[in-house]
């Protein structure tokens, strides 16, 4: 009997724990992005027509102009030039461009980039995924025509590697780039979802 009460706590706070933790992710984005644009807000609007909630869709507006803005090519090389600075920076240049690269992994611009690969290393199939095709634009010692690089994440996010691997030994796999996250950081418990 105790052991089927601990089966069923313990699938009842599985089945829980996500949805809390998501929900709770939501509401943090929500109320900082909240509490960072009120202060702005309250330059422009006066408190009769401030509610709450605006300081967040003020938020989604800004990113959204932002977006807009970033397609315009003089925009883009201001932004450039600014980059340029921060990368002279010491302590900024690592925090920034260490967070530029993970958020542009997951920027659909460029080809091949991201894409899933199941890698052969010594007999064993380990998912990966590439971050760079043409190894043209890396140092000296990395630029070897038939290799790619690829990025070998550990379950639960504890780390990677990044690897550079002869194109022989690596294969498409079909697998989206969320579903393969997914299925790598969780140690594969979740399996492949249809």
């Amino acid at each position: 009997m105790l052991k089927s009460i601990s089966k069923t706590l313990l699938t009842g706070f599985i089945t829980v724990v996500p949805v809390v933790l998501t929900i709770y992710l939501l509401y943090w984005l929500a109320i900082t992005s909240e509490n960072m644009m009120v202060i702005a807000l309250h330059w422009f609007v006066s408190d009769e027509i401030y509610f709450p909630g605006m300081g967040m869709i003020a938020g989604l507006v800004v990113v959204f102009v932002a977006g807009l803005l970033m397609k315009a090519i003089f925009v883009r090389q201001i932004f450039s030039f600014g980059e340029k600075i921060l990368y002279r920076v010491p302590l900024i240049k690592t925090v920034y461009r260490s967070i530029r690269d993970l958020f542009e992994f997951f920027s659909p611009k460029k080809e091949g980039f991201g894409k899933v690969v199941s890698v052969n290393i010594n007999g064993m199939l380990m998912i990966g995924f590439v971050t760079q095709d043409d190894t043209s634009s890396l140092p000296a010692f990395a630029q070897q025509r038939d290799s790619v690089l690829v990025y070998l994440p550990m379950s639960y996010m504890i780390g990677g590697f990044t690897l550079l691997i002869p194109k022989k030994d690596i294969h498409p796999c079909d697998m989206g780039m969320d579903e393969a996250m997914r299925f790598v950081l969780t140690a594969g418990i979740t399996g492949k979802s249809d």
